[in-house]
């Protein structure tokens, strides 16, 4: 008689005994693994040499400010004018991670495996905007933030630029919503993150070079006002106009002059809207996805 080849063990089912978190962790558990993603944490070594490469490129002025204020005893770098200085920058981080946060659930067609727990439709869609937004925030609220460190620091003559301080934050937290949403939702047309990475950029390169043209144009034949309004084409001067310039009265960092008065009411209406249609298209474009 021979042996047998295999036993079964009776090792039962236990029942979970901790407590449900419910959909508020979940959401939360979501956005705090897709931030740590954005900058490689926990992914390979690879994947975090772009996001530190760049937040070191975003650090360097701030440095380089800090060390002549240091040598010469002179103000660096204005704090408003930093994310317009450093806007590719900002659109090469967006257009490299926001196909993170969307191509891959996209891709292998996981998102009804989300939805299939607590999570609803809108808790993952924010928790995914939620975690961009805080990536962009950061990769310039520090830089700003280590520049008037080293303002105090060095205590140079007279007060310190605590309002451009406050007013670059303000600036820096609407940049990083308004990029954030648009970097986003045009990522996720596409399942494929190399044409993802292709399309926010095309997307600013375009604006870009749309609003610089047009606006050299109006200029030309000096019509000022066209001229102010062809710049809001480009998201960076838009929200360098209506909130830092339109609202608290910074410096314009463009190289014309924004349209002023009531006009601000109008930017920030655009920015409101841009924002506003964005988070549809991105409901709409994950509505359609988890119902394949």
């Amino acid at each position: 008689m021979s042996e047998p080849t295999g036993v079964i063990h009776d090792i039962g089912y236990r029942h979970y005994g901790g407590a449900r978190l419910g959909r508020g962790h979940a959401t939360a558990a979501l956005l705090v693994h897709s931030l740590r993603g954005i900058f490689g944490l926990g992914r390979t070594a690879r994947a975090k040499i772009v996001p530190f490469l760049i937040v070191g490129v975003m650090m360097l002025p701030a440095v380089v400010s800090i060390a002549i204020m240091a040598l010469l005893k002179q103000p660096g770098m204005t704090y408003t004018s930093y994310g317009v200085t450093m806007q590719a920058v900002l659109a090469i981080f967006l257009a490299a991670q926001s196909p993170y946060i969307v191509a891959p659930d996209l891709r292998f067609r996981v998102l009804p495996l989300y939805l299939s727990r607590p999570v609803t439709l809108w808790d993952y869609v924010g928790a995914k905007l939620a975690a961009m937004i805080v990536a962009m925030f950061l990769l310039l609220a520090v830089p700003l933030t280590v520049l008037y460190v080293g303002e105090l620091v060095i205590d140079l003559e007279g007060p310190p630029h605590t309002g451009g301080y406050l007013t670059s934050m303000a600036g820096a937290a609407v940049y990083a919503i308004l990029l954030a949403c648009l970097g986003v939702a045009i990522a996720s047309f596409t399942p494929r993150r190399g044409l993802g990475v292709a399309s926010v950029i095309a997307f600013y390169l375009l604006t870009s070079a749309v609003s610089t043209i047009v606006s050299a144009t109006m200029d030309s034949v000096n019509n000022y006002t066209a001229s102010g309004w062809a710049l809001m084409i480009n998201p960076f001067f838009l929200v360098d106009a209506a909130v830092q310039v339109g609202l608290f009265d910074a410096a314009p960092s463009a190289p014309v002059a924004y349209p002023d008065g009531t006009s601000v009411v109008l930017q920030l209406l655009i920015v409101a809207v841009l924002i506003a249609l964005s988070v549809i298209a991105l409901i709409m474009r994950y509505r359609k996805a988890a119902a394949r």
